[in-house]
Formats: C-alpha cells, sequence, structure tokens
C-alpha cells in the first residue's frame, strides 16, 4: 500500500468524516488481502458501502455524528471469496433434490457463508434459473441478506455420466447433458442468454465409478462456444491427463485439483501459458473422512454453530463413525488429498493462477463457512504460509471472478471485511475466531459463537 504523508492523511480523513453516513474503524492489525505484511494501528474510513481510507496511524478530530469502533487488538481480513460451492443441493442429511432448491434454502445457506466470513460465492452448476437469476440480482443490489452470489447456471454434463445420478437427483431444468455438440452448443447458448457468470462441465468418471467420461468433441464444442459468447469454462477434473488436454484445449479454469498423480512441468508450463486457473477445492476429500474421526476443533462453537441437527446427530452416532472408517474409499481420499496438496504447493511455487473453492454445499459433508477455513489450513499444511493462503482466498479469487470492487482492503473497494480475535498470519487457526462480519460497510454477524445452521 503506498504510504502518503500523516498530514494529508488526516486531512483527508476530518475530510471524509464530514459525511453523516461515514463510520470510522479504528485501532485493529489489518491484513489487506493484497498478500503484503500486516499493517498495525489501522485506520478504516467508510463512507456508505466503500472504504474511503485507510491507513496505519490516523487520528483526527471527527463530528459528532461519526460512528467510531475500536478493534483495538483485533486483526481485519477481508471477506473471503469462494470460486467453488453450490446453493440448494443440501439441508440437513438431505442433499441433490430438486426440492431443495428453494429461495428460502439457498438464502440460508448464503447467510451461514456471510457468518463465517464469506462474502462472495460462485455455485458452479446445479443452479435452477427461475430462482437462481431474481435472487443473484437482489444481492448484488444489497436487497438481500446473505453473501453475494454468482454461478455457472444449470451447467453441463455427461448422459450415464458425470454428476452421478444417484448423488445429484437433480431435475432437468438444473442440468444438461448433452449427447451431441450441437446440444452442447445450445447449452452454452441458451445458459448465455439467461445471463450465466460462467459455463461448468462434469468431465471426469468420478475416479472409476461411472462408465463413462465427457467426450472430447462434446467439451471442445462447449469451449468453443463459449469463449464465442465471451464466457468462461471451469472444468470439474481428478486426473492429470484430463486436466492437461482441457488447458490444451483452452479451458479457462480447472475446478479442482488434479489428485491422481503428481503434476509435471509441461502441466504446470501449460498451465502458465494458457493462463488458466487452478481451484484446489482440498476440503473436498478431507470432508469426506474426517469428522468420523471427530478431531478435537469438531467440538469448538465455531464448528458446532454451523452443523444442522440432522447432521450433528449423524456425526454423533458410532455406526455411522464406523462404516466410514471402514470404508475403502477412506484411503483413496487421503492419498487424493495429500497429491492435491502436494500439486497445489508445486502449481504455487511456480506462479500458476491460483484460485480459492471448496465445494461446499455439493454434499452435507461439505459445511458451509466451516469448508472455507478448513481449506486456509490444509492450504498452509500444503507449504504455503498464512498470508500466502489468504491473499489466494480473497484478492486472487476475486480476480478468478473478475471483480475488483472486492478481495482488497483498499480506498474504493468495497467495505466487505472479517474482524478476528487472533492474528492470521502467525497461526491460520485463528481465521476461526471470529468477533464480527462486515458487508458493504456494515457488520452483518458475529461473533461467530452466535451463528445459527
Amino acid at each position: 500500500m503506498p504510504m502518503l504523508r500523516p498530514t494529508l492523511l488526516v486531512l483527508a480523513l476530518a475530510a471524509a468524516g464530514s459525511a453523516p453516513a461515514a463510520t470510522v474503524i479504528r485501532g485493529a492489525t489489518v491484513i489487506d488481502g493484497t498478500g503484503a505484511a500486516p499493517l498495525t494501528d489501522v485506520t478504516m474510513v467508510i463512507d456508505g458501502d466503500r472504504i474511503s481510507l485507510m491507513g496505519p496511524g490516523l487520528r483526527a478530530k471527527m463530528p459528532a455524528d461519526t460512528k467510531v469502533v475500536d478493534y483495538t487488538g483485533k486483526t481485519i481480513i477481508p471477506g473471503l471469496v469462494s470460486d467453488h460451492s453450490h446453493v440448494g443441493s443440501v439441508d440437513g442429511t438431505k442433499s441433490g433434490l430438486p426440492a431443495l432448491y428453494t429461495r428460502a434454502n439457498i438464502l440460508r445457506q448464503l447467510k451461514q457463508w456471510q457468518s463465517y466470513g464469506v462474502t462472495t460465492v460462485t455455485s458452479l452448476g446445479f443452479n435452477l434459473p427461475a430462482v437462481f437469476y431474481p435472487l443473484r440480482a437482489e444481492l448484488h443490489a444489497g436487497k438481500a441478506d446473505g453473501a453475494d452470489l454468482f454461478g455457472a447456471d444449470r451447467g453441463i454434463g455427461v448422459p450415464n455420466g458425470a454428476p452421478p445420478a444417484k448423488m445429484m437427483k437433480v431435475g432437468s431444468d438444473q442440468l444438461d447433458r448433452p449427447e451431441t455438440p450441437a446440444q452442447a452448443r445450445a447449452a452454452v447458448d441458451a445458459a448465455a442468454h439467461r445471463g450465466t457468470d460462467l459455463i461448468k462441465i462434469w468431465i471426469d468418471d468420478f475416479n472409476g465409478s461411472l462408465p463413462v467420461k465427457m467426450r472430447p468433441e462434446i467439451w471442445r464444442a462447449v469451449i468453443e462456444e463459449a469463449h464465442a459468447k465471451h464466457l468462461r469454462v471451469a472444468a470439474h477434473v481428478y486426473y492429470l491427463e484430463d486436466a492437461r488436454q482441457l488447458v490444451d484445449g483452452g479451458v479457462d479454469i480447472l475446478a479442482h485439483g488434479v489428485r491422481d498423480r503428481p503434476v509435471d512441468t509441461a502441466f504446470v508450463e501449460a498451465m502458465k501459458k494458457h493462463g488458466t486457473w487452478y481451484v484446489a477445492t482440498l476440503d473436498l476429500n478431507e470432508a469426506a473422512f474426517i469428522y468420523a474421526r471427530h478431531p478435537a476443533w469438531m467440538d469448538r462453537p465455531f464448528f458446532t454453530r454451523a452443523v444442522q441437527p440432522d447432521l450433528a446427530k449423524q456425526f454423533a452416532d458410532p455406526a455411522w463413525r464406523d462404516r466410514v472408517q471402514q470404508d475403502g474409499s477412506t484411503r483413496t481420499n487421503e492419498d487424493a488429498l495429500r497429491t492435491n496438496m502436494a500439486n497445489l504447493k508445486t502449481l504455487y511455487d511456480a506462479g500458476v493462477a491460483i484460485g480459492f473453492g471448496t465445494d461446499a454445499g455439493a454434499t452435507p459433508l461439505r459445511i458451509p463457512g466451516v469448508a472455507e477455513h478448513r481449506e486456509l489450513a490444509l492450504m498452509v499444511d500444503a507449504g504455503l504460509t498464512p498470508v500466502q493462503a489468504i491473499h489466494i482466498a480473497t484478492q486472487r479469487a476475486a480476480a478468478l471472478l473478475n471483480q475488483t470492487d472486492r478481495g482488497v482492503l483498499a480506498n474504493g473497494k468495497r467495505a466487505d471485511f472479517i474482524v478476528l480475535d487472533d492474528d492470521p498470519s502467525k497461526n491460520i487457526e485463528a481465521t476461526t475466531t471470529i468477533r464480527a462480519v462486515w458487508q458493504r460497510g456494515r457488520q452483518v454477524a458475529g461473533p461467530v459463537e452466535n451463528a445459527r445452521p
């Protein structure tokens, strides 16, 4: 952040404070989302929904009607931005049913994300247009309460393939499964006409559990048509070879990490050459087994306040825990997680564009809010520093969405931020010590102990 002379800052601060709507936040340490080192004793002036001035060590005499909030001893980070989530697909232990995709259920989820500091969410598929688009417009305008919402329309899958029909029993108006390139192009055209933010495709066979993958002529038609409509394509992947072909074929976003084997130099260079984004979704595989092991953090309010009653009963059931522990897929998920973490570190170190997401909301075990903070912890376990992980989850995640108004705390940016009791630059687990969440310049949640699932 460029440093201005203190006298200039004081004068500007006094001018900003003359507006009746101004709020002054002061005293906190700020991690601004750019990847820079934390700033201490920061003053932030909020006019409406934007930051009008921010800097360390500022002091000024303010008009009597100015709202001043003292966060001395706290740490502030930008609101988290998810590039890969799903809305309206789960409720309690139920998932993938058309009846779940309702305005009320989606707002319940978005409010939970908001309470956990995830202020922007991208729903990558299964969206019912008649519900999704009106609600997205309300959230963009600040007329509904919850995380802001972007999405990939219905998404494009495979007949008799991904996503698995047994797992996602969504309606035909929530998912397209084209059989020909012409049908694939028509699906893209329809999504573009409805105003989608992205196009989502499912490529792989879900680790051998499905009989077919998406044929190359289908996904190539999708990418070509989407680019003709000035839309980007995000692909569900698992295998390195699929990812390699997609990157060479012009896909814009790998919506999951490569989990079958280590990425090689040729793949890394192809990602950099094409500018392809990579979203690892580390929590996806951890969530498949971790709750059966009941780590200590599951007993903390940060976790318990995010879990719906039916899901809490499932977690407490010894028979359920035993089934998960003995399931052969647990070893597969452990191996996939280790490979994914190593690949993330390799790609990050090489300068590949990294986004942030978890697939939260796709199944009951991928819990909105909790998933994103577990993702941050796993990124640090993979070898990134806490500040690097926060940078990815804020500024970089917003950049993937082409949203320049958020993800960073700076003059002119949206006042979306999380107030933490502890400093995550020293320990990433501190992101779970949520004291308050601000969105569009006002406090909308906090502390996290008051959250409701």
